[in-house]
């Protein structure tokens, strides 16, 4: 493993304080930005935290809320209820807590392996091969300089999942965007964790998809931004260390909160996941005029 996939399953090797008691650190210094903690860290954890009181079954299901913003200063405790389990299913609700208040709550269904129907929306989008992606390092220079300082700082910021946005800082005539991820460097053969790292990244850019058409970014500073809840479905099996494609689309924002949805592919075009976000996008400053809402769907 590269020194980062390592930091990323430490982070996700909870400390195991009771049968139903764990506790979860924050990343170490050497990462930057750590102004609070990330989202998809703490739904990896608690994710985690359920998944060592159940045996014999995997998650499929998982339905969040984040409450409070975590304190990146102190580890944070997750209290897991075993809710149910039966011949099929399992379930378990998580808590989140610092400073004796909960910040986040889950709801996670497990389920055994069995054959059943099996059909999938395949991907309506042409992307490229993440090969064929730049990375922010190749991008040409014109469009780096397009780019808003924070958005740029952003997709610059060393990290544990690799990312290739496709057309980044293009203008797009839907809110619909792309990206390739995946975990940046090799991970150890355990489905469990590897379901970890997919819900830790599932948190990262979905809910750029809901300022696609309104020329502003979730990453700039005319927002205030933040993750209300986030449901995600696993389907199939995959690697999290492999390239997985994210694309995204925003069916509504109002009210200063806007909807985002992700459907997760491998490279062989197989769906894996299902995401679903709601997040606050609160204007602090006057926006650019929104382009008119568009009639047809365009491809990413």
């Amino acid at each position: 493993m590269t020194n980062s996939a390592a930091e990323l399953v430490a982070l996700l090797d909870l400390e195991r304080l009771e049968d139903n008691l764990f506790r979860g650190d924050n990343p170490p210094e050497s990462w930057p930005f750590r102004t609070r903690v990330f989202g998809g860290q703490v739904l990896a954890q608690a994710l985690v935290a359920a998944q060592r009181t159940v045996e014999g079954a995997g998650a499929h299901s998982m339905h969040a809320y984040f409450l409070l913003a975590g304190d990146p200063n102190i580890p944070i405790i997750y209290d897991v209820e075993r809710v149910r389990d039966g011949r099929s299913f399992a379930t378990r609700r998580a808590v989140a807590i610092q400073h004796g208040r909960p910040i986040f709550i889950m709801s996670v269904s497990f389920h055994r392996e069995e054959p059943g129907l099996e059909h999938q929306l395949d991907l309506d989008m042409v992307v490229p091969p993440p090969e064929q992606v730049p990375g922010i390092g190749d991008l040409p220079a014109d469009v780096l300089a397009g780019l808003p300082a924070p958005v740029l700082n952003y997709w610059k910021r060393p990290r544990p999942i690799e990312l290739r946005p496709i057309g980044l800082g293009e203008t797009v005539a839907a809110p619909r965007r792309a990206v390739w991820f995946r975990a940046n460097g090799a991970l150890p053969d355990e489905a469990d964790l590897h379901r970890a790292v997919l819900a830790y990244a599932s948190d990262m850019t979905l809910l750029e998809a809901t300022t696609a058409l309104h020329g502003t970014s979730v990453l700039g500073e005319s927002l205030q931004v933040a993750s209300l809840d986030h449901a995600l479905w696993l389907h199939r099996p995959f690697r999290a260390d492999d390239w997985l494609l994210y694309a995204q689309d925003s069916p509504s924002a109002a009210g200063a909160r806007g909807l985002a949805r992700g459907l997760i592919y491998d490279r062989a075009g197989r769906l894996v996941a299902s995401v679903a976000q709601e997040g606050l996008i609160r204007p602090v400053r006057p926006l650019a005029t929104p382009p008119a809402t568009p009639t047809a769907q365009a491809s990413a």
